[in-house]
């Protein structure tokens, strides 16, 4: 039986045992900043990851200036990197998801102030941008969407007519309330809000629709539910228009819409400090799980071990809270990402500074975590890696020949990190 990966499209189909070791750890980057955002197991075995890529020289291959480019790099099941491209114009261009498309193709997405080589169109400051990539790699088409502002795409999904559903922010206030296929509320609108666009298979825009409040309001992930609706979830201040029941400061914010874009319900979890939600996937008995993290200690949030814990949730189909559960020590410890294994349980990557609490070691200023719970939410394993420097986990699967690969960035040289190329490297961890 295949279960799939909980924003991903990609089958997970081994899991590990408990308290895994190191397989390896890895640093890619020339002498300036790269990391990685996103990775996805892919269909033939192995695995690729997303993120950016500064530098033009060490690891990174055919990169013509120093400004910032999306970097995908493709490995085999054995971990050899099988091809690696720099996307992009001369300007700022950085690429946050990517997903395994029906044709064993990939599309990502990301921003972009670009307006030349890759990239063909910016309409002001930085503009969604998406490219549709061949199994090679090679682009067969891209799209910018945005208006004068600070427009960011953070989430990507193939939609069951083959389309796309992307999601991210949309300055509200610099597109002077346009962004929605239809004019409706738009001027009670400002700041950030949610932004999802639905693209056909080659990338031509369907409907777009934004949602949020007066304030600041930013998507980070999203999911097709089983009635072809949507959920996009991610964190808000706002208490106003589209948000009717802010707890305080920050909340995890989740928006239900309809499969044309109709907002159907929106919720809102968390205390009343700072909260908020990266990831969501669906739970073995079609349910939702929720996960971030929290500086809350009251309202939703009944435990907190310090300054900011993990935060997971568990949400039913209709938005309501089942529970809830936090992990962590005294310190900053976050969550960025959620995936599922075979044996039912669920893989989260984050960073932590903590040394006690769920914490077992710490090597340094901040390290890549992950965290092995089983369905109920109950804590099975925890590992760190990382340097006396700043170490950070965004995300992590589980391969087919049981083992876990973790990305993210680092900036250490000693502990479990052996090299440095530049200021920040793009880090890739084995746990077996």
């Amino acid at each position: 039986m295949l279960f799939f990966a909980c924003s991903k499209t990609e089958p997970i189909e081994t899991s590990i045992d408990s308290n895994p070791n190191i397989n390896f750890v890895k640093t890619l980057g020339g002498s300036l900043n790269e990391l990685a955002k996103s990775i996805i197991k892919t269909n033939d075995g192995g695995y690729a990851i997303l993120g950016h890529v500064q530098s033009s020289n060490g690891d990174v291959s055919n990169k013509p200036d120093t400004s910032f480019d999306y970097w995908i790099l493709k490995y085999n099941e054995t971990h050899t990197l099988q091809w690696q491209f720099s996307y992009g114009g001369s300007e700022d261009d950085r690429g946050i998801d990517i997903i395994q498309t029906n044709d064993n193709g990939y599309a990502v997405i990301g921003y972009s102030k670009s307006n030349n080589r890759d990239v063909t169109e910016n309409n002001g400051a930085n503009d969604f941008w998406v490219c549709k990539l061949d199994e090679a790699g090679h682009i067969l088409w891209e799209k910018s969407f945005g208006y004068l502002g600070a427009d960011i795409g953070n989430a990507i999904i193939q939609t069951e007519d083959n389309g796309f559903l992307i999601t991210g922010v949309l300055d509200v206030s610099a597109s002077n309330g346009q962004g929605n296929s239809k004019v409706s509320s738009a001027k009670r609108h400002a700041g950030g809000d949610y932004w999802a666009i639905k693209l056909d298979a080659t990338g031509n825009k369907q409907w777009s629709k934004f949602y949020g409040g007066t304030f600041t309001d930013t998507p980070n992930d999203i999911i097709q539910t089983n009635d072809n609706g949507y959920l996009l979830i991610g964190a808000s201040d706002s208490d106003d228009v589209d948000v009717n029941n802010n707890k305080g400061s920050y909340d995890f914010w989740v928006v239900k819409i309809s499969s044309f874009g109709t907002l159907l319900w929106e919720k809102s979890f968390g205390g009343s400090q700072i909260d908020e939600a990266h990831a969501i996937c669906k739970t073995n008995d079609g349910n939702y799980f929720i996960v971030g993290d929290t500086r809350s200690n009251d309202f939703d949030v009944t435990n907190n071990n310090g300054s900011a814990d993990l935060w997971l949730i568990k949400i039913s189909p209709d938005g309501d809270l089942i529970w809830e559960q936090n992990y962590g020590g005294s310190s900053f410890d976050v969550g960025r990402s959620i995936s599922r294994t075979e044996d039912n349980g669920f893989i989260i990557s984050g960073s932590s500074r903590s040394l006690d609490g769920d914490l077992e070691e710490n090597k340094g200023q901040n390290d890549a975590w992950l965290l092995k719970i089983d369905s109920e939410g109950r804590l099975l394993w925890q590992k760190t890696i990382g340097g006396s420097n700043i170490d950070f986990a965004y995300d992590a699967i589980e391969l087919k020949n049981k083992s876990i690969i973790s990305i993210g960035e680092s900036s250490s040289i000693d502990g479990d990190i052996e090299t440095n190329k530049g200021f920040s490297d793009l880090l890739i961890f084995s746990l077996k």
